[in-house]
């Protein structure tokens, strides 16, 4: 299951990409006039997207958080690849190391996690999540306001992180119209949807007013690193035996070529030309 729960979350990066690029096209025919929400191009996005979530949805109940999203994460660097044609030698030096690095740096994080789930939660692990999330909704409006692109990212790496935490902390065990039931009065089903709706907002603004592939960058650390250390902290997510060293180094190689992938986009300094 291991194996099926990786290529589910493989499936689900690609996934993100497409829609990633296709939500951006349709946001930036948005500034030229139009509802964000009638552009096709951002309602294609947005339907791949649910394609891919419910991917991840599925990759979460075999595979830690931390985990399934690094994975997602290297929709930067498919986002990269993308953009330059799908070749290398379209890329500078610096997005070449970069691509490599996200790659290489997510198969050690995703190779040194442990499949097995807990059987049961924490108590506390309920009401701290709920508790945050509840914060996370009072923030949002005052992140809306000041009307920071990378704020907005931040915000949405946040709502897509928690959506994958509630989705990995609810249990609903084999479905059954008696385990339908108990799942329908589950409050972290709604923060499932909540938090996602949260996400898909924050990230369809900075979209419409920041570079694409800054707020992707900051989107993708967020929703690794934040969730990733809830998940182990908080809902039994666990690293394989002796293979603490190689997570904390590919988490660090990783994020280095995000880092790197950021500072080579054009969507970047183009935007810092205009500022």
């Amino acid at each position: 299951m291991t194996i099926l729960a990786l290529l589910l979350a493989g499936a689900a990066m690609v996934g993100n990409t497409v829609a990633a690029l296709w939500q951006a096209k349709g946001s930036r025919l948005a500034r030229y006039g139009g509802a964000l929400w009638l552009q096709p191009w951002f309602l294609a996005g947005l339907f791949v997207d649910i394609g891919a979530w419910v991917l991840t949805v599925a990759a979460l109940q075999f595979l830690p958080v931390f985990a399934v999203q690094a994975i997602l994460a290297g929709a930067i660097a498919l986002t990269t690849l993308a953009d330059n044609g799908w070749s290398a030698w379209n890329l500078d030096r610096s997005q070449r190391i970069g691509v490599v690095a996200v790659l290489a740096g997510l198969v050690l994080v995703a190779g040194s996690a442990a499949p097995e789930r807990p059987a049961e939660l924490p108590a506390v692990a309920t009401p701290i999540l709920l508790v945050s999330f509840a914060l996370l909704l009072v923030a949002a409006p005052f992140v809306w306001r000041a009307g920071r692109p990378m704020l907005l990212a931040f915000l949405a790496g946040l709502g897509f992180g928690g959506t994958a935490l509630a989705v990995r902390a609810v249990h609903p065990g084999p479905l059954s119209w008696d385990s339908l039931g108990g799942l329908l009065t589950d409050p972290l089903v709604y923060a499932v949807v909540v938090m996602g709706l949260l996400g898909v907002l924050a990230f369809a603004a900075a979209l419409r007013d920041g570079a694409v592939g800054t707020a992707t960058a900051v989107l993708s650390v967020t929703e690794v690193v934040v969730p990733g250390l809830v998940g182990l902290a908080l809902l039994g997510d666990r690293i394989r035996d002796g293979w603490v060293p190689a997570a904390a180094i590919g988490l660090v190689v990783a994020l280095a070529g995000v880092v790197l992938l950021t500072r080579s986009d054009p969507d970047t300094e183009k935007a810092a030309r205009v500022h």
